[in-house]
């Protein structure tokens, strides 16, 4: 059986691309988990009528990170991806972002990225090159369903590429001494 949690990110510094597998389509209702012992995408709960993820959201494989999981990642595309697509991704940004429940905080960033096949996103290569409103609608996306859940989701910060790029390479490391 493989474990898609540890199948190389292929992180290309220079170009600010690596890999990312798809757990939950953008438009999607339902939130997805990887589980690496079935190898299969389970359905881990339903956000309410009127909800949906905005973006394709998923993972970027051989990463860690504080809270556990592999290094979450949002990627804009022209349409929904399926769930467990693998996806060549170019790094935009990252949303930097806290995550408090039962009293216990967690840095929980969300990096944000374009498929390298995106035409539609093609010319994006900051968070800077996207709409405002956009950027506020993911952001309060995450943080309505943080408050759905009993917790809260605060945004902290945003970075650049450069950012992204020292995120991924930081939770490759971690991924590596937990091995």
């Amino acid at each position: 059986m493989r474990d898609l949690t540890r199948l190389p990110h292929q992180l290309d510094r220079e170009a600010g691309s690596c890999r990312a597998i798809i757990e939950t389509p953008k438009g999607n209702r339902g939130k997805y988990d990887y589980d690496p012992e079935t190898d299969l995408f389970e359905l881990a709960k339903m956000l309410p009528d009127g909800m949906s993820f905005p973006v394709d959201f998923g993972f970027v494989p051989s990463t860690l990170c504080d809270d556990g999981d592999p290094l979450d990642v949002m990627v804009l595309c022209e349409e929904p991806s399926p769930v467990g697509a693998l996806v060549q991704v170019r790094l935009i940004g990252v949303l930097k972002a806290e995550e408090t429940e039962a009293g216990r905080v967690e840095r929980n960033d969300r990096l944000l990225a374009i498929p390298l096949r995106s035409h539609l996103y093609a010319s994006a290569k900051t968070l800077d090159d996207l709409e405002p409103v956009f950027l506020e609608n993911v952001s309060q996306f995450w943080i309505n369903k943080a408050k759905l859940e009993g917790k809260s989701f605060k945004i902290v910060g945003r970075g650049g590429p450069s950012a992204a790029i020292e995120l991924v390479r930081r939770s490759a490391k971690m991924a590596k001494k937990a091995a």
